[in-house]
């Protein structure tokens, strides 16, 4: 394999001569150092089937069933499926998903350590993910909201990007809301947590699914979680990746939030999802229960 490292300042390392095929634990191994290192791996060139592709994702750690099915492959309930083109002419996954500024289950007590997504069907148009880099980020907020966030615990939950199904229908939106409620309730976390392995301190808050800072007053809360957002969405510290036929992305959750975007509407669009558990803690004290290798 060759490692061509991002710019300085950047994030996102190219990794050529990758057979994912072939991949085996020691190598899975030492590309997650590198992942914890660059904070997102681009791996291009790729071809995968459905099988070599879940084959490979488990030399990384243990893959994630989502707690809702209807994202689920079919036959692989571990490849969560953002599609709207069906499959023998059936819905399978949900369309448009991650448009907002996110880190993978942020909104459970075990957030979700690292994501692999390879595209199978590229829409038309510029379609791209986005990163922000939430060390660096954390570096550069400034001294008020830092005083404010340390050893502050913030309060996450995903119920406002539920997808309302076929089956939904003639049923009220708190109801709705209240069902999602039971399986996915929300979780606390810190606002700045450390990394297990690299000891570097990223600020741990999203768009999407922070909705208070703990202990704070409401109003204080949200004036504060506003002028975060407003820092994360700075131009510096936003990067994005225009996606190519037989690309793979590989990320750590832990130090960065992303989003999808761009892509024309109404286009025909698949790709796939793994998400794994790398056997630690996702963040220093976070309690690990049955993520382990």
């Amino acid at each position: 394999m060759k490692v061509t490292p991002p710019p300085p300042g950047r994030i996102g390392a190219r990794v050529d001569g990758f057979d994912p095929k072939t991949c085996t634990r020691e190598q899975a191994t030492e590309l997650r150092q590198l992942v914890y290192r660059h904070k997102l791996l681009i791996f291009g060139n790729i071809e995968l089937d459905d099988l070599a592709y879940l084959a490979m994702a488990k030399n990384f750690g243990k893959p994630q069933i989502y707690h809702q099915a209807h994202y689920h492959h079919p036959r692989h309930p571990e490849i969560f499926v953002s599609s709207n083109v069906p499959m023998d002419g059936k819905k399978v996954g949900v369309a448009s998903t991650g448009r907002f500024w996110h880190s993978d289950y942020q909104f459970f007590d075990e957030p979700l350590s690292t994501t692999f997504v390879f595209p199978k069907i590229i829409p038309e148009g510029r379609r791209v993910t986005r990163y922000v880099d939430m060390v660096q980020a954390l570096r550069t907020l400034p001294a008020h909201l830092r005083d404010a966030l340390t050893n502050a615990t913030c309060f996450h939950e995903a119920v406002m990007y539920y997808k309302v199904q076929p089956w939904d229908i003639d049923r009220a939106i708190a109801e709705l809301m209240a069902e999602f409620r039971k399986h996915s309730p929300g979780a606390h976390h810190p606002a700045i947590i450390t990394h297990p392995v690299t000891g570097e301190q990223a600020l741990y808050i999203s768009e999407g699914f922070t909705m208070s800072v703990d202990g704070m007053p409401h109003e204080q809360s949200q004036t504060v979680l506003r002028e975060v957002f407003l820092h994360l969405n700075r131009s510096d510290l936003v990067q994005e990746h225009e996606w190519g036929k037989g690309d793979l992305m590989f990320w750590d959750n832990r130090q960065l939030n992303h989003m999808a975007g761009g892509g024309a509407p109404g286009q025909p669009s698949r790709s796939y999802r793994i998400g794994v558990y790398d056997g630690l803690p996702f963040y220093v004290g976070c309690k690990l229960e049955d993520t382990r290798l």
